[in-house]
């Protein structure tokens, strides 16, 4: 029996990133963020081929405030890596225009040594209209990274913000980078992400900087303290350590940390329990995302859409009656 277009596409896209062909990687990956019902069928199709494969990385999310030097300490730290002969692939998710939709996609610009490394992969992607810092398809795209026998993946959100806790259900270990003398934005980043941090890394810990990123260091340390334990957390779990992206210090201390911790949550059982309640996440949100694109691709509900929320512009009609409404309306 012949193979369907999308089987067809999976079985010959499978073993060269298998293989850890870029090229293949770049292109998949291009796939699976495309809005094309074709485009989803082979993606579904590929990612299907290769979830048996059982390959892993450690998947790590990283955050912090603009400026704080997040894309110079990714290539500072991926280059230690990849000097120690570990492969690091660095999905990086860049902010949407509301106005245009367009992103600037300069990443791979921001780190030129580490995009040369050829055991370095890193792929920009738009946010487009996804809330939570990262893209709708970036833990898709990780499962491809793991596929292609990368041993890290580090998963660049936006930006902090309230609702960046969406990296938390794509990763293993969440970094929170901040800034010397960053009262403000501890105050700025409130508890949401503060509670789903699990090590606090405050770069820029060098030269004139050094006595202040120390001071700020042991703010963040207390301010830790004061947050409720966590049973996937082994003592001193979580931490606030400095680092200095510019001048490479810290980070091998930061990386130990990061095994440490891994291999805690591993042998404590809470490594599996964490990734099947990330799969059954994604699994809702999915199912969430379809039904809004049903709703939005029917032109009947599409008019109807229209009609009631011209009554809401009008103040005819109160926004949560309307919305009972058009509920009620779908569900006939």
């Amino acid at each position: 029996m012949p193979l369907s277009p999308p089987d067809a596409f999976a079985e010959e896209m499978a073993p060269r990133i298998l293989r850890g062909e870029r090229r293949a990687l770049a292109r998949a990956i291009t796939l699976i963020e495309s809005g094309r019902a074709d485009h989803r069928a082979q993606a579904v199709a590929l990612l299907d081929r290769l979830k048996d494969e059982g390959r892993s990385a450690l998947r790590v999310g990283l955050s912090g405030t603009p400026g704080v030097g997040k894309s110079t300490f990714i290539e500072a730290f991926g280059m230690m890596l990849t000097g120690q002969g570990l492969r690091v692939a660095v999905l990086a998710v860049d902010p949407s225009s509301a106005r245009s939709g367009g992103s600037i996609l300069g990443d791979k610009t921001r780190m030129e040594r580490l995009s040369r490394d050829p055991n370095a992969f890193i792929r920009p992607s738009p946010s487009q209209t996804q809330l939570g810092g990262v893209a709708r398809r970036t833990r898709e795209a990780v499962a491809l990274c793991e596929a292609a026998g990368f041993d890290l993946v580090l998963i660049e959100t936006v930006g902090v913000g309230q609702s960046e806790t969406v990296v938390a259900e794509m990763s293993d270990l969440f970094l929170l980078l901040m800034a010397p003398a960053g009262g403000d934005e501890l105050q700025g980043v409130k508890r949401g992400i503060m509670e789903i941090a699990d090590m606090i890394v405050v770069n820029k810990a060098d030269g004139a900087l050094k006595t202040t990123a120390t001071r700020t260091c042991a703010d963040y340390a207390g301010a830790l303290r004061l947050l409720r334990k966590r049973p996937q957390d082994p003592p001193g779990f979580p931490k606030a350590i400095m680092v200095s992206a510019a001048e490479e210090t810290g980070l091998q201390a930061a990386w130990n940390d990061m095994q440490e911790l891994a291999a805690w949550r591993k042998a404590q059982g809470h490594w599996d329990t964490r990734r099947a309640a990330q799969a059954r996440y994604w699994f809702e949100e999915e199912v969430r995302q379809g039904l809004l694109a049903r709703l939005t691709g029917d032109p009947a509900a599409r008019a109807r859409l229209a009609d009631l929320g011209t009554q809401v512009a009008e103040g005819t009609a109160l926004p949560a009656v309307a919305a009972e409404e058009m509920l009620h309306w779908l569900g006939r």
